[in-house]
């Protein structure tokens, strides 16, 4: 077994409704397949099925098993669980999946690749190595003969046979129409011999074991020859007219026309101007007349599609008279003239009689009477538009066959070449067409009358044909083999259980003796047949090479196929191109990866592939290339489909420039036998002489050695209309072979070729000439085609010389060496003898220097990967940088270096005087860090999207190499360090060529990146990573990348060290890009409410901790600051900020390890009091317990006050009332209150800013009085405390305020149960309107919900639908009632709850506009300047909290509620992994648009976005 990192993983991920019987996935044995959940199914629980065995178990196609969920974290995951497939066994295996009630939620197919071998030593022969050649087995002679005539194929350099057929053949001689499927075709002994498949299997051994050759045949299933001796007794294996009646017209028309065949042989239309011999138009004028005029109406097709009208008229007025009830035609199943009946029901519904008297009833049949007649002529009607087209086909069968330049020219009609093929047998002698029509009565006769088999063009290739409902044989569409009959396997063995059991007996055979089969009129083959079929021949032989040639018009269909049949190669033809610039593109399509190739992970995900291609120049049942275009262009199209990375091949003949086509029907000469001396004028022997044999030797022999030696990499260059070069590149070596190759599309004594070839310029150094070869005129005598053997052109053969040097070449010399660059020369090559038919190939190796620093680099490079071991040279003295491994230098980083190393926004770098690398002409990265090029870089790779601007931009200089590794060698420390390390890499990748700089310049990157994801993960806690790993799969391994939002934290460094007690340079409020730097980069709530998440849950404790005192020091007015402001301008005008950081300390006091010792750590005081001046540090200590204490005391007080500077300086929107902050409690209710209709003290603080609109200067949403969220952490805050206290952990009990002049001591346990007691009563909406808490039932639009806001200044504010009381339940849950709990939540759920966020008001709200705009101005007051931040548009945060709230009251609830809420959760949650895993920000963006559309006036993403999935996921 493999190592894991080297181990071949692809992984499907499996997203709900996908079906993808049409996307081919192709895998190799060895390899492991994982199925993982995509989003749309995470949270469900999902079952896996597929009919892939278990070990040691036989494949059947119909058994599938479930496979088993793992999970490598130990705990169930959706995001992180897979099941696997270790593929040993080669075929097509399908699966799918479901959930719950829903079995089959999508379904797909693998196909697993063949392992083939050869030789004694049996090495494995890869499917790109093959080249392959076909014969006609008939012209092989005697089987002692084969030996001779397939020597032939091995002295020419190929390594696989295709023979057609062997068994014996039928009455028309074709190679494909079998008379008997299970003999060994008896042409193949001599006299007084009998040859059995058992020689046959020596012959083929032999070949396989001394000649490293494997042998395949074809399997023909969908017709036998019509003089098949089985066939009559077992006449049901066909289409006859008594299992399928539907053909009964089809075969009157076939009898009609064939004696018409026999009077137009016989004269009888001459007269008509129908003569036997159809030489002209008149004539195919005189076809259809005499069609339309004599046979139709003679055969009066459309009665067997008409109802007997007297007959049903008389049915009908019986039934009426007895007064029964119940129109449509039922056609009559064995199509009888006048067959079909009337659905009696459906008439006497539709006519009723005014009475039961006789008139009545007389007049009812009257008008049934006249709507049959109506119908019968309707189907008159469908009848004559079938013969129309049938008129149609015929006339166009005609032409081809007597007519057309290009067809047979069968000469007159007479009974052996009659006027059209007939499509049904006759088994009987000859009769009149009346004695022909009186068998239709007699089935013993009709069940002999077999459909012939044929094609349809532009038919579905997955319909057949001869079943019912098509019309084919009666439209004459057919274009039929009358020597085949056409088999009818029906849905099953039980349907046909003779001819299931003899073919299987047949594959079976095949499957012993050769290695590998093609499936003949593949196309047309019943699916379900030739499954069963290859299932059969698996069985016996495993690794079974599947190749089709498939002509169904479309790449989708042709998957269909590939994937049902577990087909190994699709057969493409070069000939099908029509010109050198299409042959070119096809070699491009049908194999190989790009030169400068991105290496892949061995971990990734499976993407669709197309088939794996077997293209060859020319097919052994197509027309010949010689007739087509020239003997000239034999030996270079040959080259060219020689280049091609995928199997490849000819046919016999091809090589020795055989002129015409071998006919598979026609053909009885036999192939000439191997001599490497024969004569030039030989025809029955064949050498290196002989045509193009020698150059097809070399050109095979090449492309066996390209797929062996891993030359991957394919580019096409189209020099000019003729000229085609194809380069073949090694990856690991980086060596080359380019081969320029003139075709001759067009004979060159009737076209006129340009004689000035254009000069090529081929990067690198020529090591040598692989081959060069030119087809030459000869004088050996012209062709004249032999009566015994299949002889070519004589006139033409292939002067060749191989592996020379440049010097030594007649067709090309070297015109000079020119450098484009440190390292990367070109040579100019100039072309004396490239003429029409001319071949040359050039081994090419890098410069020398190029060639040395590659091999160092992937030197480096395999400390990361062993893949990069090939071709690594070790460096003897290697500079200083690189002397220590990467991963050591990183384990040098902190927290805050990594964030440098990976991330930083633009803002962020401009701060440090840089920016973010702009792409000239695209856009500019994401980050500066590693993370904005591996996002890009991620897109590019699977795709090797080596166009794209980033790759561009790196092939053309050196700017954004030097941009990575300068950035960092700029700053101090080990970040230099690693800087150093990335430059001395990158002082390698400079001096490489260009073509290959973005594939190294990504392992580099991608090297460092992991390892810097992995130091980073050993600085985090356990939690952290492993739920990193769950919420974004196959994050390192598919290098998709993970956003560390816990990096972009920065503390201002203008606020005084001293002050930060020590805390790191990290805050947890940041958002980007647009909050990214200056004054508005650090904000107290919002620090809050991402520091659990991001902190305290990832075991980032002592920042937690740090950042808890270090605000702690800012506190003033008893409030925490909102914006920080770099600590000169701080701004204390939000209610919330404080309750977020009391919610932290008790958060950090119950994760942390005797986190309640916090309480006692020293403040550094900046405000001791309101007024003061900023004290120095030092000055002022607390202990952090005096803090928190005065922050309450100051509450209970009453706070009130003016913001410092208030006006335009420091808020140019705001409103001079604005400015006054008031908050106090509420002695009634406990609740803490506050605020005015002309500021916004809670998160949401949109200010108006439109003087168009008149919103300028007023808040959208106030939120005045007490706000649901705030009365909820205060609440968690109190009762916190009273528990401290209990516990001796904090030293007061209560506060003492001045109430009514006296002064009292508040206890903090009286005013959290004054709490407990007033909350629902004063926030429940229970849309009773007798509740006497309703102080407002008039404002209630909403019923089982929790009000936004107690005691507003305007009181329908209280009662708008937003998500902010989840918050509430989350910290303070034992407010709530779990029964009115869930029902809110599910209001909200239903209301609220969007893709990514919730909306941050309910849509049925008048004020409700789910699009942010920031930029617009117009006149309405409700969303000029993005007035509606927070009347809509869906923030991400908030989700965290419902989603937490409803994991906790689901559980409380119990009973099936939790599951089916963790179903909802993990679901939701993996729309945040689809948008991690998508975004180039790695992040989640701070809210969408309505519906999760994307917000271009969004941060990208936002700390506290991440913060809240983060708890979820912990809470799960």
């Amino acid at each position: 077994m493999l190592p894991q990192h080297l181990k071949q993983i692809r992984v499907l991920m499996l997203n709900d409704k996908e079906n993808l019987q049409r996307t081919l996935f192709r895998l190799e044995q060895g390899f492991e397949l994982q199925f993982r959940l995509g989003p749309s199914l995470q949270g469900k629980k999902v079952m896996v099925h597929t009919n892939y065995p278990l070990e040691g178990q036989p494949f059947q196609r119909k058994k599938f098993r479930v496979l088993t969920w793992n999970n490598p974290t130990g705990r169930e995951d959706d995001s992180d669980k897979f099941c696997s497939l270790d593929l040993k066994i080669a075929g097509s295996y399908e699966y799918y999946f479901g959930y719950g009630e829903t079995e089959q939620s999508g379904r797909g197919y693998i196909v697993v690749d063949p392992v083939l071998r050869v030789g004694a030593d049996n090495h494995v022969l890869p499917l790109d190595c093959i080249a392959i050649q076909t014969y006609l087995s008939k012209c092989l002679g005697h089987l002692d003969d084969w030996p001779d005539r397939l020597q032939v194929a091995k002295e020419s350099g190929y390594n696989m046979i295709h023979f057609t057929p062997l068994q014996t053949l039928g009455k028309s001689r074709s190679c494909y129409s079998l008379a008997d499927q299970l003999t060994f075709n008896p042409e193949f002994s001599p006299v007084g011999q009998s040859y059995s498949w058992t020689d046959l299997g020596v012959l083929v051994d032999k070949l396989k074991m001394e000649w490293d050759m494997l042998c395949i045949t074809d399997v023909v299933y969908n017709h036998t020859a019509a003089n098949s001796v089985w066939l009559k007794e077992q006449p049901e294996c066909g289409y006859n007219l008594v299992n399928s009646p539907h053909l009964r017209p089809a075969w009157v028309l076939d009898r009609g026309i064939w004696h018409l065949t026999i009077r137009v042989a016989d004269g009888h239309y001459k007269d008509k101007g129908l003569p036997a011999d159809i030489t002209s138009e008149s004539h195919l004028s005189a076809i259809r007349n005499v069609l339309w005029q004599d046979v139709y109406p003679q055969l009066k097709l459309w009665e067997f599609y008409q109802v007997n009208v007297a007959s049903a008229v008389e049915q009908f007025r019986t039934l009426l008279q007895n007064g029964t009830k119940g129109l449509k035609i039922i056609q009559d199943p064995n199509y009888r003239r006048y067959g079909n009946t009337v659905e009696i029901h459906s008439a006497l519904e539709t006519f009723v009689p005014h009475s039961s008297s006789p008139q009545h009833i007389e007049e009812c049949c009257g008008w049934l009477r006249q709507k049959l007649d109506e119908l019968n002529e309707e189907q008159y009607h469908i009848v004559h538009q079938h013969q129309e087209q049938a008129t149609n086909c015929m006339v166009g069968n005609v032409v081809y066959e007597r007519l057309a330049d290009h067809g047979p020219k069968l000469g007159p009609v007479n009974r052996k070449n009659p006027l059209v093929t007939r499509y049904f047998t006759f088994p009987y002698q000859d009769m009149t067409l009346e004695e022909e029509m009186q068998l239709l009565d007699e089935p013993d006769k009709t069940c002999h009358f077999l459909a012939h088999n044929g094609w349809v063009m532009d038919d579905d290739p997955l319909r057949n044909f001869a079943e019912p409902g098509s019309n084919v044989y009666l439209r004459r569409e057919l274009i039929c083999w009358g020597d085949s009959v056409k088999l009818r396997y029906g849905k099953g063995p039980e349907d046909c259980p003779y001819l299931w059991e003899h073919m299987k007996k047949y594959t079976e055979i095949t499957a012993q003796y050769f290695h590998g089969v093609r499936l003949d009129n593949c196309h047309s083959t019943p699916l379900h047949v030739a499954e069963a079929m290859l299932d059969a021949a698996r069985a016996v032989r495993p690794n079974l090479y599947v190749i089709a040639e498939l002509f169904t018009g479309s790449e989708l269909v042709d998957n269909v196929f590939v994937n049902r049949l577990g087909i190994s190669s699709l057969i493409r033809e070069a000939m099908s191109a029509g010109n050198s610039h299409e042959e070119g593109r096809l070699v491009y399509r049908y194999g190989g990866e790009p030169v400068g190739a991105f290496v892949q992970p061995s971990l990734r995900p499976l993407m669709p592939s197309i088939a794996h291609a077997m293209f060859l120049d020319a097919t052994h049942d197509n027309e010949c290339p010689i007739q087509l275009r020239s003997a000239l262009d034999s030996f270079p199209t040959s080259a060219v489909v020689s280049m091609a990375c995928c199997a490849t091949g000819s046919t016999r003949g091809y090589d020795e420039l055989v002129p015409h086509q071998i006919s598979v029907v026609n053909e009885e000469r036999f192939y000439p036998k191997w001599n490497p001396t024969a004569a030039l004028t030989s025809t029955g022997e064949v050498g290196f002489q002989t045509g193009i044999i020698a150059g097809k030797l070399a050109l095979n022999k090449l492309h066996q050695e390209l797929a062996a030696q891993g030359f991957i990499q394919v580019y096409v260059d189209q020099v000019d209309a003729d000229i085609v070069a194809v380069t073949r590149h090694c990856p690991s070596t980086h060596q080359s072979v380019v081969a320029v190759c003139r075709t001759a599309f067009w004979d060159p004594k009737t076209h006129h070729y340009d004689t000035s070839v254009p000069p090529m310029f081929i990067p690198g150094k020529i090591e040598e000439v692989v081959l060069e070869a030119r087809t030459v005129e000869r004088h050996a005598g012209s062709y004249k085609k032999d009566d015994n053997y299949i002889n070519g052109m004589p006139e033409y053969n292939v002067e060749i010389k191989e592996h020379i040097s440049l010097e030594e070449s007649t067709i090309v010399k070297r015109a000079g060496v020119t450098s484009k660059g440190r390292s990367e020369f070109v040579q100019e090559i100039t072309f004396e003898k490239l003429t029409p038919g001319s071949v040359i190939a050039f081994r090419v190796s890098l410069d020398p220097t190029a060639q040395k620093m590659v091999g160092v680099l992937r030197y480096y490079l395999s400390q990361f990967s062993p893949k990069y071991r090939k071709g690594s040279v070790a460096e003897e003295n290697p500079p200083e940088a690189l002397q220590n491994p990467l991963a050591q230098l990183m384990s040098k980083l902190t927290l805050a270096d990594l964030n440098i190393l990976l991330f930083r926004c633009d803002s962020e770098e401009q701060e440090d005087g840089g920016g973010c690398y702009s792409i000239p002409g695209w856009e500019t990265l994401k980050y500066a860090g590693l993370q904005g090029l591996i996002s890009v870089l991620a897109d590019i790779r699977p795709n090797n999207d080596l166009g794209h601007p980033v790759c561009a931009n790196l092939r053309q200089g050196d700017w954004l190499i030097e941009y990575v590794s300068n950035r960092l060698i700029h700053r101090e420390g080990p970040l230099a360090q690693v800087g150093q390390w990335l430059a001395a890499m990158f002082n390698y990748l400079k001096h490489i060529p260009r073509y290959l700089i973005p594939s190294y310049f990504d392992a580099i990157l991608v090297s460092t990146y992991t390892t810097a994801l992995d130091a980073t993960f050993k600085l985090m806690s356990r939690y952290r990573r492993s739920t990193v790993e769950k919420l974004l799969i196959l994050m390192i391994d598919l290098f998709q990348s993970v956003e560390m939002l816990i990096f972009h934290i920065t503390f201002p460094k203008q606020f005084h060290p001293e002050w930060l007690q020590l805390c790191p340079s990290h805050i947890a409020g940041l958002s980007l890009p647009h909050f990214s730097a200056g004054i508005f980069r650090c904000w107290g709530r919002d620090t809050f409410i991402a520091l659990r998440g991001l902190m305290l849950l990832t075991g980032r404790h002592t920042e937690a901790r740090n950042i808890i005192l270090a605000f702690a020091g800012t506190l003033r007015h008893g409030l925490i600051p909102n914006l920080l402001g770099e600590g000169r301008c701080a701004r204390y005008n939000c209610r919330d900020a404080v309750w977020w950081w009391l919610q932290c300390i008790q958060d950090y006091a119950t994760h942390v390890p005797q986190g309640h010792e916090i309480l006692s750590c020293p403040v550094l005081r900046m405000y001791p009091t309101d007024d003061c001046e900023p004290c120095k540090p030092g000055e002022v200590e607390q202990p952090l317990y005096d803090v928190i204490q005065e922050a309450l005391r100051r509450h209970l007080e009453g706070i009130s006050f003016r913001e410092r500077n208030a006006g335009p300086k420091i808020d140019m929107n705001m409103r001079d009332e604005g400015f006054n902050v008031t908050a106090k409690v509420d002695p009634a209710t406990g609740f803490v209150t506050g605020g005015n209709r002309f500021n916004c003290g809670t998160w949401m603080d949109k200010m108006g800013e439109s003087e168009r609109a008149r919103n300028k200067g007023m808040p959208a949403t106030p939120r005045d009085g007490a706000a649901v969220e705030i009365v909820g952490l205060c609440k968690s805050a109190v009762h916190w405390l009273v528990e401290l206290n209990a516990k001796g952990l904090f030293p007061y009990d209560g506060a003492k305020v001045i109430r009514e002049g006296q002064q009292i001591l508040i206890s903090y346990s009286q005013w959290d149960q004054q709490l407990q007691q007033s909350f629902e009563a004063g926030f429940w909406v229970s849309g009773d309107p007798t509740d006497p808490n309703e102080k407002h039932p008039d404002l209630v639009h909403k019923k089982g919900i929790y009000k936004d806001s107690f005691g507003a200044s305007s009181p329908w504010c209280d009662y708008q639908l937003r998500p902010n009381f989840t918050i509430a339940m989350v910290v303070a849950p034992e407010l709530f009632t779990a029964e009115r709990a869930w029902k809110a939540l599910e209001v909200a759920e239903k209301k609220l709850l969007g893709p990514l966020g919730m909306k941050t008001l309910d849509p049925d709200d008048m004020m409700y506009c789910g699009v942010y705009d920031n930029a617009l101005d117009n006149d309405n007051y409700n969303l000029a300047r993005g007035f509606n931040y927070h009347q809509g548009p869906e923030w991400l945060w908030p989700v965290g909290y419902f989603l937490r709230a409803k994991l906790y009251f689901a559980k409380k609830l119990g009973g099936d509620t939790y599951s089916t809420t963790v179903t909802l959760v993990k679901n939701i949650l993996s729309r945040h992994y689809t948008h991690l895993e998508r975004s180039p920000w790695k992040g989640l963006p701070e809210l969408t648009n309505e519906n999760g559309l994307y917000c271009p006036f969004s941060c990208e993403t936002q700390a506290w976005s991440l913060a809240t999935v983060l708890e979820v996921l912990y809470d799960l």
